[in-house]
């Protein structure tokens, strides 16, 4: 090449990259000195002068030759200056891909230039592979096949809407535990609708994966494609089709194999709808504004709160959380109409916001911003598993269901209902009454010693005085100093604080029975001496302040209280009578 100086070396560079990248043959050639000499990457014999390099160049244009710049870099540094480019040819027997760097030097000395070329990388493309992809679009590459399909998926998504957890869904369906948890986080908690319990089950319209390994065992043999159809019972077409799409052409070849052809299979059957939310950005900012936006002063300064890590799973209780706007995916779409009444692509329903939450696959809104809901939700909870919902230690034949009728129209004694109250610092007390004549006892809970001091044992006593044995204690106490009469049953909300239920009934004489959840006023009677004790104990209170006679003292107010249902008497009067009528059914059963 015709070089002088440094400058010109680095304007040559530029003009020699924009021919390359614009396969200007003549303005390549231009670039030559008249006794150039330009080497053959095929290595034939060296071709010298710029009449034999235009021959050259002119004759691998013709054969398809063509240049694909990889990396040019248009500076230099010193004396030199270097560039990266693919050689690509196409021949009969297939595409030949030659990967290539070039120094370009100069010599100031002699006022010459020097064109070195580095070949890399020479690589051959299987003209019948090729051929046999140019029928379909190239795939993506999502790594092996699933080892499981949906005849293995279905049976655990229907456990899942039967109220099952993910660890006893799974073992219902033959896979491991650690599979089923990671089904249904990746699914967000909701089944795929192809999985769904109430999709259609699957006709033999398709092919299966069982027919496809009869396929490929059949091909291992040699079988042709009228004698696989004749075994499966399928059309030549159905077989001829499937060796032809779904065939195996990663390794090289052309091989088809059950497992391959399967993952074809099914990706191609999807035919995901566009989340509304992914494909309108002014609506996808509406929601993230209204869900996740910050709160903000009446001046418009925004407020951060705390700092909370979001860690893929629901908020801790009594923890920090995030502060947002937080609107619920209901208010913000029934908000959507009245902020844009004009504009009707600025609607979505509450459903598909919270799809586009927990199912990630959606792509449309980040799963981190379950966090910004009232529940914190990391994943969405099956409609059955919460219905089912229920302390462990209940049982059918101790719910308020299977309670004799003769305690619902208080006409016998000796049935009462029991609760907790609770203030601050975790502290309570127990409440007692009794349904015929409203008479209350109050137990009293104290905190354990060690209590706000060190760490709860896990598998230790409940330090706050309020846990299931210090409960069951308190009871046993209190309905000892009353006779046997008296001591009939007990009815219970389904809190973790009667979980000794069992011993409590030996203990204490009473049969104990539980609400339904969520069901207060199956306990009424208690619940209105709740609301009358919260006069002495107020919420937001610390309730281990008082001692037993405090609460002694509180019980006897209400007792010595008249009340309209008791035709104005004292629930002492009224339960002084069953006491007398008890201990004189004792003198006389004596």
């Amino acid at each position: 090449m015709d070089l002088d100086t440094p400058r010109r070396l680095r304007a040559i560079v530029h003009e020699l990259i924009d021919a390359l990248a614009a396969g200007n043959a003549a303005r390549i050639v231009a670039l030559y000195a008249h006794d150039a000499t330009v080497e053959d990457p095929v290595g034939t014999e060296p071709v010298c002068g710029r009449a034999a390099i235009a021959e050259f160049y002119a004759r691998a244009v013709a054969l398809g030759v063509r240049i694909e710049l990889v990396s040019p870099v248009r500076g230099s540094h010193g004396l030199a200056a270097a560039m990266a480019f693919d050689v690509v040819a196409d021949r009969p027997d297939g595409q030949m891909r030659i990967a290539v760097i070039e120094v370009l030097e100069f010599d100031p000395v002699n006022s010459t230039g020097r064109r070195n070329t580095f070949w890399l990388e020479v690589s051959m493309t299987d003209e019948k592979r090729r051929a046999e992809q140019a029928g379909r679009a190239k795939l993506r590459s999502p790594g092996r096949p699933p080892v499981l399909h949906r005849s293995q998926r279905r049976p655990f998504w229907q456990s899942i809407a039967a109220g099952c957890s993910s660890e006893e869904a799974a073992r219902r369906a033959g896979v491991s535990p650690v599979v089923g948890t990671r089904w249904f986080r990746e699914c967000g908690g909701m089944p795929p609708s192809h999985l769904a319990p109430s999709a259609p089950l699957p006709t033999g319209r398709y092919l299966s994966l069982a027919e496809r390994e009869q396929i490929a065992l059949a091909r291992a043999r040699g079988d042709g494609v009228r004698e696989i159809a004749a075994q499966l019972g399928r059309a030549a077409s159905t077989i001829s089709r499937e060796l032809r799409r779904n065939a195996a052409t990663r390794g090289g070849g052309v091989e088809y194999r059950a497992m391959t052809a399967q993952w074809h299979a099914d990706r191609a059957a999807r035919r995901p709808k566009p989340a509304k939310l992914l494909t309108h950005p002014a609506l996808r900012k509406y929601v993230q504004d209204r869900l996740a936006g910050n709160i903000a002063t009446p001046g418009g300064r925004a407020i951060a709160g705390p700092k909370v890590a979001w860690k893929g799973r629901r908020h801790g209780r009594r923890k920090s959380r995030r502060w947002a706007r937080a609107w619920s995916p209901e208010q913000i779409a029934k908000r959507l109409p009245i902020d844009f009444p004009d504009d009707m692509s600025m609607r979505i329903s509450h459903e598909a916001i919270y799809q586009a939450l927990y199912v990630q696959g959606r792509g449309a809104l980040r799963r981190e911003l379950t966090a910004c809901l009232r529940t914190g939700r990391a994943l969405r909870e099956p409609r059955q598993r919460a219905r089912g919902r229920g302390k462990s230690f209940v049982t059918p034949d101790i719910l308020i269901s299977q309670r004799p009728a003769s305690v619902q129209d208080r006409a016998v004694p000796g049935h009462w209902e029991g609760d907790l109250i609770v203030g601050l610092a975790s502290s309570a007390i127990g409440t007692l009454v009794e349904r015929t004549t409203r008479f209350t006892m109050l137990l009293h809970l104290p905190p354990v010693p060690g209590h706000g001091d060190k760490p709860r044992d896990k598998n230790g006593p409940a330090l706050t005085g309020h846990g299931a044995e210090a409960v069951r204690e308190a009871i046993t106490r209190a309905m000892s100093t009353l006779p046997e009469q008296l001591r009939r049953s007990l009815t219970w909300d389904q809190g973790a604080e009667m979980s000794q239920h069992a011993q409590l009934s030996i203990d204490a004489g009473l049969q104990v029975y539980f609400c339904d959840p969520r069901s207060p006023w199956q306990r009424g009677t208690n619940e209105n001496t709740n609301g009358l004790l919260r006069q002495y104990f107020p919420k937001g209170t610390d309730l281990s302040a008082h001692r037993a006679s405090d609460l002694q003292a509180v019980a006897l107010a209400l007792n010595t209280r008249p009340r309209k249902t008791l035709e104005w008497r004292t629930p002492a009067e009224a339960f002084n009578e069953l006491l007398r009528s008890a201990n004189q059914g004792c003198v006389a059963a004596s």
